[in-house]
């Protein structure tokens, strides 16, 4: 195993993924803006996104498409090793090792062949696809362009059987996760999600809903640009209407209103769990 790393005349010191017992975090940033695909059929038609002062285009190849919102679990992982140990006072890196299984299990999926083979293509997606953004270069008024993983690679044993992935995040996400205040714990519920939809709109609550006790509320046009998504207005409605009918979100209630201007809102506020947390699942990094 290679315990140091230089990459574009940066040395980077290897950083060993720990085992269990450690808290879900997520990266706000990646909580609030349409970062991925919310289908888990290839995507290569890009984001173009502008908001304000942010903006964000997100572009896909041919060969491997976009990286998804179940890929991002990845980087879900990775953010809460890297926030763990830095609480620790443990020495972090961009340049990190884990197991397969260390991955898979800490987002709760099954560690069989074909869960392997997908989270090798998930690794294919971050680092193929590419993003170029605004946000937090506001003050160096510059572009910041990169890929969720710079590189990654396995190491097999002599009889070809996996022993570990090496990766090298960029430094825009790395930089976002050791700020402590750009990350957010999230309910390890949230891996169990099936659905694209839910699963972006469980991250943009979670961020903005927070723990308030009044909740917050978006209009239904406003949350369909933030998404990203390809489905017209119309069938953003309908699913929407169908997540707000399931009350799939851990620790959220949806409900749905009309303001005094006739526009239509969704609602969200915290609850109390009614239910276990997560279950393993097999769903796939699609």
């Amino acid at each position: 195993m290679t315990s140091h790393r230089t990459y574009q005349g940066e040395q980077l010191e290897l950083f060993q993924a720990r085992g269990g017992g450690i808290a879900t975090r997520d990266a706000q940033d990646l909580m609030s803006w349409p970062f991925f695909s919310l289908a888990k059929s290839r995507r290569v038609t890009p984001i173009d996104f502008r908001m304000g002062d942010v903006w964000l285009r997100v572009e896909a190849t041919a060969e491997h498409g976009m990286a998804t919102i179940w890929d991002a679990d990845i980087l879900i992982w990775a953010a809460s090793q890297i926030v763990e140990a830095r609480d620790k006072g443990l020495r972090t890196s961009r340049f990190m090792s884990a197991t397969p299984y260390e991955i898979l299990t800490f987002i709760s999926r099954d560690d069989s062949a074909r869960s392997y083979e997908r989270l090798k293509a998930a690794f294919d997606r971050l680092q193929s696809t590419t993003v170029v953004t605004s946000i937090r270069q506001l003050s160096e008024r510059r572009r910041h362009r990169f890929s969720w993983i710079s590189e990654w690679k396995e190491r097999l044993d002599a009889a070809g059987r996996p022993l570990g992935i090496e990766l090298i995040l960029a430094d825009w996400f790395y930089a976002g996760v050791i700020d402590n205040a750009l990350i957010l714990t999230i309910d390890p519920a949230y891996f169990s999600l099936t659905g694209g939809l839910e699963r972006w709109l469980y991250r943009l609550v979670r961020k903005h809903g927070g723990r308030q006790t009044w909740g917050w509320s978006f209009d239904l046009k406003h949350l369909h640009l933030k998404s990203g998504s390809l489905s017209p207005l119309r069938r953003f409605r309908f699913e929407i209407r169908s997540i707000v009918g399931r009350q799939p979100l851990p620790g959220y209630r949806l409900a749905l209103s009309i303001d005094t201007n006739g526009c239509e809102r969704l609602t969200f506020r915290p609850v109390s769990p009614e239910r276990p947390v997560s279950q393993r699942v097999a769903g796939a990094l699609s």
